[in-house]
């Protein structure tokens, strides 16, 4: 790659830019990267797996379908004639760093925070224990998760956590089949959920109410189950007349009254609960002997004069054979491009990546995880306003071999099977027509070979 101090990109020599990772944010860096016109462009967007969408495919609850209508727009964007998907392209072996900076001028990394973070308590690596990411991508049917044994015979399960995850895992296991199958849950996790012999859920907060990350519609949720009863203690989500009054957010105040009306009603004999408990903090999980989970010690806590939860050495165990924590996402990094293990992103300076010149970064990987879908809109178009002022200033590296050609040779000669916007199109119409007949939204795929497959065949069809 050469440096010239003035670039001048034409239809016929684009900027050339990869982006790497097709969730939300990947996509919206793509979609701002399109909506300019001052500079040609050509993207291409990297995923290691063979389908896009990231975290809306494999993170979001599959009962809240209509989160999920967010991939229209996405479809839009990478089925523009700018714009090519190239799925199950693993960065830094099908694709190294060295060779990302010779067929592009630039390179967004989007790969979000695959990673989670860890209580760091006693017994946390017990059978039973696990992270919340991991159980959701063995419900969602992702690829490095569906092989997985889930061994579901817990009648007692923690959640450690209030935020919307903990949530949406303890929904999950708190519905009945009949709710579950309307969603687009994998067909693995639906068997498993059925034979189920859960009866409780407890669903843990260090903190008091006011401190707690959930927003009112996921809470609001367990008030219309139709076959668990939501539990709050009182004394639990007592709140004094001043702290109330010095709330300013809404979905706080919203959140008490939610929680108010579950404490007071009266419960209606449903098979299974969720209890919703603050002021506590798990301290150690239980050994039944055999290296499984067998309770889970907590112990209560009070507020400082700064909201920091304190322990008051009173304690309890919850009788549970399963421990879902869900504390935290944190970033992984990648082969060859800088990363700051302690706090899991890459270091940057408004999206442009510390000590590099033409990397960029967006979404979770860049600012860590926090907001919704539509939060990493704004960041990704704040980070591409970075490249694309570089590129207009004359700064960005010229790739040397900048061509769409070369890629797809590299692709080859390596063996790489790579799964194109096409080949993900004609998935997603299959997994949907193989629900329909189910009277299901959608059958997921959830092996990597099976969609392997799927291409192979669609291949042949369209040759004979």
């Amino acid at each position: 790659m050469t440096t010239s101090s003035v670039q001048h990109f034409t239809p016929e020599r684009p900027l050339r830019v990869a982006v790497i990772g097709s969730g939300p944010s990947g996509v919206f860096a793509t979609e701002a990267l399109l909506k300019q016109t001052d500079i040609p462009v050509q993207v291409d967007v990297f995923d290691r797996l063979p389908t896009p969408y990231g975290l809306v495919r494999y993170g979001v609850a599959p009962d809240h379908l209509t989160i999920k209508s967010v991939t229209k727009g996405f479809e839009k964007t990478l089925s523009d004639p700018r714009v090519r998907f190239l799925g199950n392209v693993e960065f830094g072996t099908d694709l190294t760093y060295d060779e990302a900076r010779r067929h592009y001028d630039a390179i967004i990394y989007t790969v979000g925070a695959s990673s989670d973070r860890r209580l760091g308590i006693p017994g946390e690596d017990l059978r039973g224990s696990m992270s919340a990411t991991e159980f959701v991508a063995w419900y969602n049917g992702h690829p490095d998760a569906a092989a997985r044994e889930m061994v579901l015979n817990a009648t007692g399960v923690a959640v450690v956590g209030v935020g919307n995850v903990a949530l949406d895992v303890s929904r999950i296991l708190a519905k009945t089949v009949e709710e579950l199958r309307e969603s687009d849950i994998a067909a693995h996790a639906l068997t498993a959920l059925e034979q189920s012999p859960v009866r409780d859920v407890w669903v843990l907060g260090r903190r008091g109410p006011l401190q707690a990350k959930f927003t009112t519609k996921e809470l609001r949720e367990f008030g219309e189950l139709e076959g668990a009863d939501p539990v709050v203690n009182p004394e639990e989500i007592a709140v004094s007349a001043a702290e109330e009054a010095q709330v300013t957010d809404n979905v706080v105040k919203k959140n008490l009254e939610v929680l108010r009306d579950f404490a007071g009603r009266t419960p209606e004999g449903k098979p299974r609960r969720v209890h919703l408990r603050f002021l506590v903090s798990p301290v150690e999980i239980l050994d039944d002997g055999q290296g499984h989970v067998s309770g889970l010690k907590v112990e209560r806590n009070r507020l400082d004069e700064n909201g920091n939860a304190v322990g008051t050495g009173e304690y309890e165990v919850l009788p549970v054979q399963m421990v879902l924590r869900s504390v935290g996402y944190k970033g992984v990094g990648l082969p060859g491009v800088p990363f700051d293990e302690q706090r899991g992103v890459i270091p940057n300076t408004e999206g442009r990546v510390e000590g590099r010149t033409g990397e960029y970064t967006a979404g979770w990987i860049k600012r860590g995880p926090s907001g919704v879908i539509g939060t990493n809109r704004k960041d990704a178009v704040d980070t591409v306003a970075q490249l694309l002022a570089d590129a207009q200033a004359g700064a960005l590296p010229h790739a040397s071999q900048p061509s769409r050609e070369a890629v797809d040779t590299l692709l080859r000669q390596k063996g790489v099977e790579v799964y194109t916007f096409a080949d993900w199109q004609a998935l997603d119409a299959h997994e949907v027509a193989q629900g329909r007949a189910q009277g299901r939204p959608r059958a997921k795929v959830v092996h990597k070979h099976e969609m392997l497959q799927h291409r192979q065949r669609e291949m042949q069809q369209a040759e004979g």
